[in-house]
């Protein structure tokens, strides 16, 4: 493996920083919680047009970049700095992989070069709080997150021309928002139970969306009710969906776990400069030891974290052949499956140390709504209650990686 960042990378790192610098501060972050959508369209716009963000994990038959999800990662981590609300997460990381995966050729076709180009946005409806299971995050994907055929959950039926869908399903990732919703639902019934997935266009006849308050601002959420809507199936029934949704999971978490460690980085710069310049007893608070050696603390656990989210993000990349800007690796997906969640279940951790530490070490101002300090904390206790939590991320992939298999202990 090597360590060191390919040019083209610094230069994705560097000029998404500068623009997100400009174009998503305290003042412009605030503002764009506000709106209906939760987020700026002009500066959805702006990331596509300029740095193609929302292509840049797809092929370059469909519009894409062509990179990788080391590339995807380290746009994720400086997203993550300015905790820069976008439908980067629900529609390239979530969804997009998806629709790459499963899809037929007339599907990617029609799809992935409107979703690379930004004008098409997406979100994955999972019932319930389910997402981090159905991503085999925090679990092994199966079972019957979906509904399991029974009351719940998205159940779908067979009609003469297609399939239409019933249900309702919360905490969605900008599901109130999305021009396309690709909804997991169970078909067959319970005797013949499985688990499909549907696009249904958000503006669908029987579709009702509403934002949800959630913890979190800077990832809005929405209830989405489907009543009979008309749905058409992605790619094949004999598809391997929960396949599809564990691969995908992987370079979710890898992605999440570099957004994790990008805040935490920032919140520990924050912290650090606020300390320079508040003064007690004549002198910057930022000068006294037990005051450095937190800071020192924050900085190792934010650091080894950050190692973890990089090593995962490269992980997550599988071995292909030279591309634009991708690292490959000869590793197999299921032997690599287990080093995202353990890099999340870090880098979350890193974040609520680094946040909780930065609203402590400044004080009053600290606890206030008008700072921002309070937005990094939220961040890190909404991503765990979304994809953890940290102790069932890191419970899973003890039993991924067969680490107490009783046959292989030794006494």
């Amino acid at each position: 493996m090597d360590a060191s960042l390919t040019p083209e990378q610094d230069e994705i790192r560097r000029t998404l920083r500068e623009l997100l610098r400009s174009r998503c501060g305290p003042r412009e972050l605030r503002a764009a919680l506000d709106t209906p959508a939760g987020h700026d369209p002009a500066l959805w716009t702006a990331l596509a047009e300029q740095l193609g963000l929302p292509g840049l994990a797809l092929p370059e038959a469909y519009g894409g970049v062509g990179c990788s999800a080391t590339e995807l990662a380290l746009a994720g981590e400086e997203a993550g700095r300015a905790l820069c609300p976008s439908p980067l997460l629900a529609t390239a990381v979530l969804t997009a992989p998806l629709i790459t995966a499963l899809g037929t050729e007339t599907q990617r076709a029609e799809l992935l070069p409107r979703i690379a180009a930004g004008t098409l946005t997406a979100a994955l409806a999972v019932p319930g709080t389910a997402l981090a299971t159905a991503l085999a995050l925090t679990g092994p994907g199966g079972g019957d997150w979906a509904g399991g055929g029974r009351a719940g959950g998205v159940q779908a039926r067979r009609v003469e021309g297609g399939w239409r869908l019933y249900g309702q399903v919360d905490q969605v990732l900008d599901g109130h928002s999305a021009g396309l919703l690709v909804v997991a639902a169970h078909a067959g019934g319970f005797a013949r139970s499985r688990t499909l997935l549907f696009l249904v266009p958000g503006d669908a006849a029987g579709v009702v969306r509403v934002r949800q308050t959630a913890l979190d601002a800077t990832r809005p959420q929405g209830r989405v009710q489907l009543r009979d809507v008309e749905a058409e199936l992605l790619g094949e029934e004999d598809a391997d969906v929960l396949g599809a949704l564990a691969d995908a999971g992987n370079i979710v978490a890898a992605v999440l776990a570099c957004e994790a460690v990008g805040a935490a980085d920032r919140a520990l710069e924050a912290t650090v400069q606020y300390l320079r310049q508040r003064e007690q007893f004549g002198r910057p608070i930022g000068s006294f030891q037990a005051v450095k050696h937190r800071l020192a603390d924050v900085y190792v656990v934010v650091q080894a974290a950050k190692s973890a989210a990089y090593y995962a993000a490269w992980a997550a990349t599988p071995s292909r052949g030279a591309g634009n800007c991708a690292t490959s690796h000869n590793e197999p997906a299921d032997e690599t499956r287990h080093i995202a969640a353990l890099a999340l279940a870090q880098s979350l951790e890193a974040l609520r140390t680094a946040s909780a530490e930065g609203i402590q070490l400044h004080g009053g101002i600290g606890f206030t709504w008008e700072h921002e300090a309070h937005l990094y904390f939220k961040r890190a206790a909404g991503d765990e209650l979304l994809f953890g939590p940290v102790h069932r991320l890191r419970a899973h992939a003890a039993d991924t990686a067969r680490l107490f298999d009783a046959q292989e202990v030794v006494v």
